[in-house]
């Protein structure tokens, strides 16, 4: 398959399980992906190269994705003003990774704004001290013109509102092996159960 063919079918599930601000249900049991995967999410075969990814975080640190090499990753799209789903995406992998103990230091969590507007670092900071989230993960922010290409390049379909300020988008989580390749994809419907069980997984992968 040419390289970049996978973002139509990633589109496509976004659009099957729905997201944040959306008013499509996201029920998305992906369990069976690849029959015999043993993954907890919708399998991709063959796996898809991550795209480059490089923005700073809230705290005004720059973040590349590429330096993550050797560790299991999880990328995922949010913002602080979420009215649904993004809120528990973040709580969800706060919590996945406090069980998953000291192993929940060797995966890497990353959520990148799909609200550069709104998502500031005063923002982002009061965000994830209320759902435990503090020191758990890179949070990137940037400008819509940093971001746009990011958003593209990761297949993330993102709509502004402007009338209630808020951003339609399509609420996936991507799990990366440690050589780079997204190898899962998982709704917003996750549990945090889901991600210990996997973590183990990408990281033989």
């Amino acid at each position: 398959m040419r390289r970049g063919g996978h973002w139509p079918l990633l589109l496509c599930l976004a659009a099957l399980v729905g997201g944040c601000g959306s008013s499509a249900a996201a029920t998305g049991d992906t369990t069976n992906g690849v029959v015999g995967s043993g993954f907890q999410g919708l399998v991709l075969r063959p796996e898809k190269p991550e795209p480059g990814l490089v923005l700073r975080n809230y705290t005004g640190a720059r973040v590349n994705l590429g330096t993550f090499r050797g560790k299991a990753v999880l990328v995922t799209f949010v913002y602080t003003h979420c009215p649904d789903v993004c809120p528990l995406i973040v709580s969800n992998l706060a919590a996945a990774q406090r069980q998953l103990g000291a192993r929940g230091r060797e995966v890497q969590i990353v959520a990148v704004t799909v609200d550069p507007k709104n998502d500031t670092s005063a923002a982002v900071q009061r965000f994830l001290a209320e759902r435990g989230a503090t020191g758990r993960m890179d949070y990137l922010i940037g400008t819509r013109r940093q971001l746009l290409p990011v958003w593209k390049a990761w297949g993330v379909a993102v709509n502004v509102n402007k009338y209630e300020d808020t951003e339609a988008h399509s609420a996936l989580l991507f799990g990366i092996t440690p050589a780079g390749k997204i190898a899962v994809v998982y709704p917003s419907s996750f549990t945090p159960a889901q991600i210990v069980h996997d973590v183990p997984l990408l990281e033989r992968s």
